[in-house]
C-alpha cells in the first residue's frame, strides 16, 4: 500500500499501512470521492502534520479531534487553517490565551500554525479526513486506530514529549501515554463552549517552554507572523 508520508514516520508506522483497517479506510475514501463528495483536507495534505514534524523531532503534541470541514480551512494540522481563511473560534481563543501568557505576543493576522509544526509541535487530529460541511463524518472509519498507534509509538520509542490534551476527547488518550517518561498537561478545550471552564489561564504554552528549557531543549517560538 503506497502512502505518501515523511520517511521517519513511514519507518516506524510501515506495518500499520498493511493492516486491514487501513486498507478498508483507503477504500472508503476512494468510494467517497467516486460518489462526488468533497473531502478535506486535499489528499496531499492528509499527512501534513507528519511532513512538518518528523518522528525524532517531536517535542510537543497538540491533539485535536477532526479537521475543519469548511472550504479551504483544513490543511492537515490540528487547530490550524490556511492563510487567508478566517480564524475559527477555537483558534481565536488559543491566540487569546497566548496574549495572556506572553505580554509581547501579537495577535496574528493568519491562523497557519505551520511554524509551530516546524519547531517540533506535532499538530495531530485523531481523525485525518472529513466530508465537506459534515463535522465528524469520518469518525470510526479507522483513523482513530491509526492515530492512537502514532501516540503509542511516540510514548514507547521517545522520552520527554509534552502532550497537551484539551477537552474530554483528547484527555481520553492519556491512557496511551507512559506518563513516567512524558509530560501530560490537561485542561478544558479552547472551544467557546468550554474555554472559560479552564482553558483560559491554563498557562500551557508557558509551561511547555519551561519544561523544554529545564530539559536543555529549545523552547517554542509561539508568535505567528
Amino acid at each position: 500500500m503506497s502512502v505518501q508520508i515523511e520517511e521517519s514516520w513511514k519507518e516506524v508506522l510501515k506495518d500499520e499501512f498493511e493492516k486491514d483497517y487501513m486498507k478498508n479506510l483507503r477504500t472508503f475514501l476512494q468510494n467517497e470521492k467516486l460518489q462526488g463528495k468533497t473531502i478535506y483536507p486535499p489528499g496531499k495534505l492528509i499527512f501534513n502534520a507528519f511532513e512538518h514534524t518528523p518522528f525524532h523531532q517531536v517535542k510537543v503534541v497538540i491533539l485535536g479531534q477532526d479537521p475543519y470541514h469548511g472550504y479551504k480551512q483544513a490543511h492537515g494540522l490540528s487547530f490550524s487553517v490556511q492563510k487567508g481563511v478566517a480564524l475559527p473560534p477555537s483558534l481565536q481563543n488559543i491566540f487569546k490565551e497566548l496574549q495572556h501568557e506572553f505580554k509581547d505576543f501579537k495577535y496574528p493576522s493568519n491562523g497557519d500554525l505551520s511554524p509551530w509544526a516546524d519547531q517540533g509541535v506535532l499538530l495531530l487530529n485523531a481523525t485525518l479526513t472529513v466530508e465537506a460541511g459534515k463535522a465528524g463524518s469520518h469518525q470510526n472509519r479507522g483513523w482513530e486506530q491509526f492515530t492512537d498507534k502514532v501516540i503509542r509509538i511516540l510514548s514507547e520509542k521517545r522520552t520527554g514529549i509534552i502532550f497537551l490534551l484539551w477537552g474530554k476527547y483528547a484527555q481520553a488518550k492519556a491512557s496511551l501515554i507512559n506518563q513516567s517518561k512524558h509530560h501530560v498537561l490537561v485542561s478544558a478545550h479552547p472551544s467557546p463552549f468550554s474555554a472559560h471552564s479552564g482553558f483560559f489561564g491554563n498557562d500551557h504554552f508557558r509551561k511547555v517552554n519551561e519544561i523544554l528549557e529545564k530539559e536543555g531543549k529549545v523552547g517554542i517560538e509561539w508568535q505567528i507572523t
